[in-house]
């Protein structure tokens, strides 16, 4: 095999270069032109030996959790030394390492589209959870294909394609399953969130039957797992359940039953802050679908202190801020409307 430099950095200076050199402070929309610069740039014509993996997989353990903490930009500037990485790697390994590398790509471009899918550059998003989808299958790991067919479903559903996002993950979900003899946590955990992922994508379909026979199938999952783990950085359990039970509810646009999903909730027993977040904005939804504006920005305020990144740099959700601050009653537009302004939000 032809040998290359790896990026023309090893050991500490790589570790470096990927996870030492962020800023929160930067501006997201250059760290997501810097990463799509990383995964459309050619490969440039390289010195050194490849060295071990073990920094690059390192870089991957910080970059999926400073995700799941909401610390958006960072992971956006994060991202592009490790995909140049990764690519590099590819090109220069054989054998276990080729397969360690695919796996380090498939998770590391499965944070990218997540990333991607929260700034809504749809486009892009595709690109990285296609590129999270090849890595998996060329890994030859059937966790990890079953990992990123999430990731996979995701974009899907974002681009609109709910029924091709149902089938896609139902299909991976049965591939799973058709292969426990005894499942391991990991196992349950993909298995169980991309049923939960599944069922999502049938409610936004319409496909009401299908949407609580997937949940239910996850709910299992969570009662054999038997707590609220982070296994494969899903922070799959049985509140997780839940938590898709109120943004399903919300699909359907009943959000009575969101409320009385939420509530049952034990939001301290939720492993990571983004799954926390994303409760609380499903919440403030629910509330404002159905007229309870005070509730509505007293939970959004919580959101906000728990991840900051989930308010301010999300689109959708500073939409559901004008939306709240427009709609408020009397006794509540002031306090909605400083909130707005102090986001940057205006009428």
């Amino acid at each position: 095999m032809r040998r290359r430099q790896f990026v023309g950095l090893t050991g500490a200076a790589l570790f470096s270069a990927v996870v030492g050199s962020t800023s929160t402070t930067e501006n997201p929309a250059s760290g997501i032109d810097e990463l799509a610069a990383a995964m459309t740039e050619p490969l440039p014509q390289l010195m050194r030996e490849p060295t071990d993996l073990s920094p690059l997989a390192a870089a991957v353990y910080d970059a999926k959790n400073a995700y799941q903490a909401c610390h958006y930009t960072q992971v956006l500037f994060m991202l592009p030394p490790l995909l140049r990485s990764l690519r590099a790697a590819g090109t220069v390994m054989d054998g276990a390492d080729l397969q360690q590398a695919h796996k380090l790509s498939a998770e590391a471009h499965h944070v990218a589209a997540s990333i991607l899918l929260k700034h809504e550059d749809k486009g892009l998003a595709w690109l990285a959870a296609d590129r999270s989808v090849q890595a998996a299958h060329a890994s030859e790991s059937p966790l990890m294909i079953g990992s990123s067919a999430r990731i996979i479903t995701h974009a899907l559903m974002d681009g609109g394609h709910h029924r091709a996002a149902y089938i896609n993950a139902t299909k991976a979900a049965e591939h799973m399953s058709a292969e426990f003899t005894n499942p391991t946590a990991n196992d349950l955990s993909v298995y169980g969130s991309l049923l939960l992922r599944g069922a999502i994508a049938a409610a936004k379909h319409g496909t009401r039957a299908a949407t609580f026979e997937l949940l239910d199938e996850a709910d299992q999952a969570g009662q054999r797992l038997g707590h609220e783990g982070n296994h494969m950085f899903t922070a799959f359990g049985p509140n997780n359940v839940l938590c898709h039970r109120v943004n399903i509810a919300l699909t359907m646009g009943d959000a009575g039953t969101a409320i009385e999903a939420a509530r049952r909730v034990d939001i301290d027993a939720l492993p990571i802050n983004e799954r926390k977040a994303i409760l609380l904005i499903d919440t403030t939804r629910a509330f404002l679908m159905w007229g309870k504006h005070e509730q509505a920005l007293h939970v959004l305020r919580a959101a906000g202190q728990i991840a900051p990144e989930e308010i301010i740099n999300r689109p959708t959700t500073l939409r559901l801020v004008r939306d709240l601050m427009e709609t408020a009653p009397i006794s509540v537009r002031r306090d909605a409307r400083e909130y707005a302004e102090s986001l940057g939000v205006t009428a």
